[in-house]
Formats: structure tokens, sequence, C-alpha cells
């Protein structure tokens, strides 16, 4: 089902449906204790999160690119949502059963539980931690299983992922030997990067979508790699919502994804001198040229643009 933005309330009502489930988990996260019936309230933002991106995955996916990249605020509500939508569509991708892809997803909202402020306090100091919030940090995957399981999660392979998110991969390990949570976990150790890289901190920019997935990809760790381009796959090397530059210097933000992962619909905002353009101009994959020539990371991005006009333009490509 998609839905077409072609007016300002269409643009708001779906922004502001993304915005208040961002609102509602950020609650759930920040004060887990005064949530009534935590379970059953990270159960509704996963059904409500699926509804969203049923409704148009590509918006969805414009909405939190531009949620993750453009600001630190709020960091660590932003990274488990845009985690868990990344959980959402690898699990697609796999066609994984019920009970392992609501694990997974629940696990990605969840995973930070016990560190919900520091991942906030951290994006915001240029230093490195301190050995207090280093060891918060160690111990964060084990506390919030212990957390979770306080706060009434009783299924056995949510708590696992939790638990086992950050475990590293043994040299002489074989990945055909893992559990179902070992698995599991490590899409969302995968996607946790991912997403940790596109996102901006005060001590350094956040990277493109593209630098994030290559250095993915590009490890000794050949489970990691095959992982990482499954990613790239599902999400496309130049994901709605980032900024592509092409071959006649032009800056443009990616609406849509194709079939040809390299030739995504892109709304051109910027001229070749760095200018806003108004309004901005639809560039569809079926126009080779100009060609995209690189991604490049929000902050090279300053002017101020209007996100209805350009989803407007993505609503007439589709």
């Amino acid at each position: 089902m998609k839905l077409i933005v072609n007016t300002d309330d269409d643009y708001e009502s779906l922004l502001g449906q993304w915005s208040d489930l961002e609102s509602g988990l950020a609650m759930a996260l920040h004060h887990p204790d005064c949530a009534q019936e935590f379970v059953h309230r990270i159960a509704q933002y996963d059904r409500w999160m699926r509804e969203l991106l049923l409704l148009d995955t590509d918006i969805g996916l414009y909405q939190l690119f531009q949620l993750a990249i453009n600001s630190p605020a709020g960091y660590s509500t932003s990274h488990a949502l845009v985690s868990a939508v990344l959980c959402q569509m690898i699990a697609d991708a796999f066609s994984l059963s019920v009970q392992e892809r609501d694990a997974l997803v629940q696990a990605a909202f969840t995973m930070n539980i016990a560190m919900t402020g520091l991942q906030d306090q951290l994006t915001k100091q240029n230093t490195r931690p301190s050995p207090e919030q280093q060891s918060t940090i160690n111990t964060h995957a084990t506390e919030g299983t212990l957390i979770l399981h306080r706060l009434g999660v009783t299924d056995p392979l949510w708590l696992e992922i939790v638990q086992l998110h950050h475990r590293k991969t043994a040299a002489d390990e074989k990945p055909d030997t893992w559990s179902a949570a070992r698995r599991l976990a490590y899409i969302l150790s995968v996607v946790d990067r991912y997403a940790a890289m596109i996102s901006p901190r005060h001590s350094r920019e956040g990277r493109s979508a593209t630098e994030s997935a290559q250095s993915i990809v590009t490890t000794h760790d050949a489970q990691n790699n095959h992982m990482g381009q499954l990613l790239v796959r599902v999400v496309g090397l130049f994901p709605p919502g980032t900024f592509v530059q092409l071959d006649n210097a032009t800056v443009g933000v990616v609406m849509h994804r194709r079939t040809d992962d390299k030739s995504p619909d892109v709304a051109i905002v910027l001229n070749d001198k760095g200018q806003l353009i108004r309004p901005p101009r639809l560039h569809t994959s079926s126009s080779r040229n100009p060609a995209i020539a690189a991604a490049l990371p929000a902050s090279k991005v300053r002017e101020h643009l209007n996100h209805h006009l350009i989803l407007q333009l993505g609503a007439h490509a589709a």
C-alpha cells in the first residue's frame, strides 16, 4: 500500500506518526519502570512501525535516515527505531518465522535499555568515556537482559539476543553451528554498527550510508561481509533520505530505491555552486545522466530543505 504525498497535510500526517512513535518509544526506554505493561507497549510500537512501513517503506526510510543523520539529539531512541526498521526489512528478506522476527525486532528496540541515558550523553561529549561510563558500556548487554526480565519479558529468544548482541565471533567459530539466538544476535550486531556509523556525534560527523555499508562489507570476517552485503541489498547502496553528489557537481537527496541500486530516484537540491534549488528538481532512475558520483554525509548539506516538496516529487516519480 503506497501513501501518495500530495499535500502538506499528507506529509505532516505521516511525519507526525513517525514522530509520535519515536516519542512514545523514548518514554518507554528512558522510563521503563513507569511504562505500564512494558512488554505490551513494545509490541504496540512494533505493530505501529510495521503499519507505517506498509504505507510506504521508502518514505519511512527517508524520514528515519534524515532523523539519524541530521541531529544527535535523542540519539538512543532514533538509533533503536532505525535498528528495528532495518531488522524488520532483513527479517522479510530472510523470511524469518514470526517468532524469530518478533524477537529480533523487539530486541532491536530494547538492546541498549541499560544505557539509554548514557547513549544520549555520549553523543554530546567530546571526550572518551570515563572509566565508570566504560563499565556501563561493557556490561549493558547483561544488565539490559536483567532489566527486561524484571519488566516482564519472558521470551527467551528476545532476552538471549539482547544478551549476545555484542558477542565477538571467534576465529574458529562456524556460523552453521550457531543457535537461532546467536544467529539473530549477529544480525542485530551488524545493524547496530551500521546505524551507529551514519549518526553524528559532537566528537565526529556521521558517515555517509554508503561509506558505512562499505566499512561493514570490507572486513576480514566473511560472515560479517555476507551480512553487510545483505543489508546493502535490503536498504540500497544509496538509501532514501541520504545525500549524493552527481557527476555534474549538483547535489541530491535520494527519494526512492530502484532495481538498479546505483540509479535511485533523486531530488536535486543544490546546484553546481552549492546553492539551493527552489523547487527541487526530479531526477529519475530512467535518466542516466547525470550519474551519481559519490555519497555525501549530511554535514555537507547545510541548507534547510523542504522535505514536503521533495516527497511530492518522489510521489510523482513512483
